[in-house]
């Protein structure tokens, strides 16, 4: 971290001369909407500098440049016309009667303390992970070859950490929602059915908080991991693969994918980080928030607690309460690195 933190300074400056410096001169509006192709996708465009800027903050007892994010509201698209596409599909939408749906801190692995009673396994055998157990043949090939995409197999195996502070990150949610509408779906209600479910319809907003499997190479291979044990530590499919959010209803006005574990794969191809937003936005959602890579899970728990006060509490739009809780974290001495705030990125309508 050390020495990613020193050299960071320079690259961001080459950067940002490279990507914004011929455009630099334009940059007279407050919001800005980008549209990136390729490697550019992977570029957190908030903590970019206008080349030649004279305004420096102090981040971290150092002087760097002006973020982009100070001075702007900053949107992502997947194209030019999906905008047009996207309201024209709002117009006669009504408002969703409740507030915010939470799947977060699913379980992984049939040894977690939170399984009941666990079976010691087919004859007698002790599996290590619930994914081994899956009964659907197809559901074990995707979520290994995807996992194995990305590098997080190990002798074979499939391992998926929890991330305990996404219960906190629940909690905080939940406490800056309206009283009756909120659902807080975690531990094993945290699981495939309830995703996939109707009732997710029902909600303004829907909260993963689980590890996505973003794959570059196979984008037909991304997809979330949820809950693959029941209480009982019996196998189930938890993996919701990128053609399972196609085929969704979901007509709402903000999806958030928070806390994931992403990977680049090994090969840029462009549609593999756009792949679970723009399943998401086909799927109905009018906006989608998505990280760019693996975040510090307290982190996230703290960033998403600021995001959604300004939007539930504060009456904020999405991508403008998104830019108030980049700015809080930027702005305290703890969580002021770039690294912890700048990979969540807003696609979709700024309204």
């Amino acid at each position: 971290m050390a020495k990613s933190e020193a050299e960071y300074p320079r690259a961001a400056a080459e950067l940002s001369r490279l990507v914004l410096g011929p455009i630099a001169s334009q940059f007279q509006t407050k919001r800005l909407l980008i549209v990136s192709d390729g490697a550019l996708q992977y570029i957190p465009f908030g903590v970019l500098s206008v080349p030649r800027h004279s305004t420096i903050i102090k981040a971290n007892h150092s002087a760097q440049p002006m973020p982009l994010v100070v001075d702007h509201e900053i949107i992502n698209l997947p194209s030019a016309s999906a905008l047009a596409l996207l309201r024209q599909r709002m117009a006669n939408r009504q408002e969703n009667p409740r507030a915010v749906a939470i799947l977060a801190d699913p379980v992984f692995d049939q040894h977690d303390p939170r399984v009941k009673a666990r079976k010691d396994g087919l004859n007698g055998t002790t599996h290590s992970n619930g994914a081994e157990l899956l009964s659907d043949p197809l559901s074990v090939d995707l979520l290994t070859r995807s996992m194995s995409d990305i590098g997080l197999t190990a002798n074979g195996e499939l391992h998926l950490p929890r991330l305990p502070f996404t219960r906190q990150e629940a909690n905080a949610i939940l406490a800056v929602t309206p009283p009756g509408q909120g659902l807080d779906a975690l531990d094993f209600n945290a699981n495939r059915t309830t995703a996939l479910g109707p009732e997710l319809s029902q909600y303004r907003i829907v909260h993963f908080a689980t590890h996505g499997l973003l794959d570059s190479e196979h984008p037909e291979l991304s997809g979330l991991v949820l809950s693959l044990v029941d209480e009982k530590g019996e196998p189930q499919n938890g993996f919701v693969n990128l053609q399972d959010i196609y085929n969704l209803y979901l007509p709402v006005d903000l999806v958030v994918l928070s806390a994931c574990e992403t990977g680049l794969g090994k090969e840029i191809k462009g549609e593999g980080l756009l792949g679970l937003t723009a399943g998401f936005m086909y799927a109905g959602a009018a906006r989608v928030v998505a990280s760019l890579w693996k975040v510090d899970d307290l982190a996230t728990a703290t960033f998403m607690a600021r995001f959604y006060k300004a939007m539930e509490r504060d009456g904020v739009p999405p991508a403008a309460a998104l830019r108030q809780a980049e700015l809080e974290m930027l702005r305290q001495k703890r969580w002021s690195l770039p690294y912890y705030w700048a990979a969540f990125q807003i696609h979709g309508e700024w309204k």
